[in-house]
């Protein structure tokens, strides 16, 4: 039995050829078992909404891996900060923004407190020593407070599409790896 994997994307979406979408697809291909959930409003998030509808995923899909980007970072965090009912095994921190990020249509996800427990077994933090939305300097320091695995890409923006991040073989790879473990 394969794993159930659930991708989060962050403001905006993550349509193709986004590395989210992309990624969806190849689980799809071999027969994955894949949720990628598509948030409403995410031009214009709402905080509570968004809660709701990950609740519910999480809830009605089950998943063992959980991968956000961006904004579904501090999604996460809310989430944890207020409890979450079951912990998954994988998860994956993708280009976090500041917890402190001030963009206007954004205000009511931050700030947001960095969660004592992750509620998962096993966690990587993924953050470009470039990213336009958390200086290098605070994702260290969050990764000393998560204390977890962490990786960091040179110079890849805020790993989406306009930094190239489309097609990316190492996260697949990496998935692969895991959905494959006996559960």
């Amino acid at each position: 039995m394969y794993k159930k994997v659930l991708l989060l994307h962050g403001w905006g979406g993550s349509d193709f050829p986004h590395w989210q979408s992309w990624l969806a697809g190849e689980i799809a291909k071999e027969y994955g078992c894949v949720n990628f959930l598509k948030f409403s409003d995410f031009d214009a998030p709402k905080l509570e909404k968004w809660k709701t509808e990950a609740l519910q995923a999480i809830k009605e899909f089950k998943p063992d891996i959980v991968i956000c980007h961006s904004l579904a970072n501090t999604l996460w965090f809310h989430l944890c900060n207020q409890g979450l009912s079951s912990e998954i095994k994988h998860l994956y921190l993708v280009a976090p923004p500041s917890l402190n990020c001030e963009i206007q249509e954004l205000q009511e996800f931050f700030p947001v407190s960095v969660p004592s427990k992750l509620y998962a077994e096993d966690t990587t933090l993924i953050y470009s020593t470039n990213d336009p939305y958390m200086k290098t300097e605070e994702a260290e320091t969050l990764q000393k407070e998560l204390n977890v695995k962490t990786i960091v890409l040179p110079n890849a923006g805020h790993i989406n599409t306009n930094s190239n991040f489309g097609k990316w073989e190492w996260i697949l790879e990496d998935i692969q790896e895991k959905i494959k473990e006996a559960l």
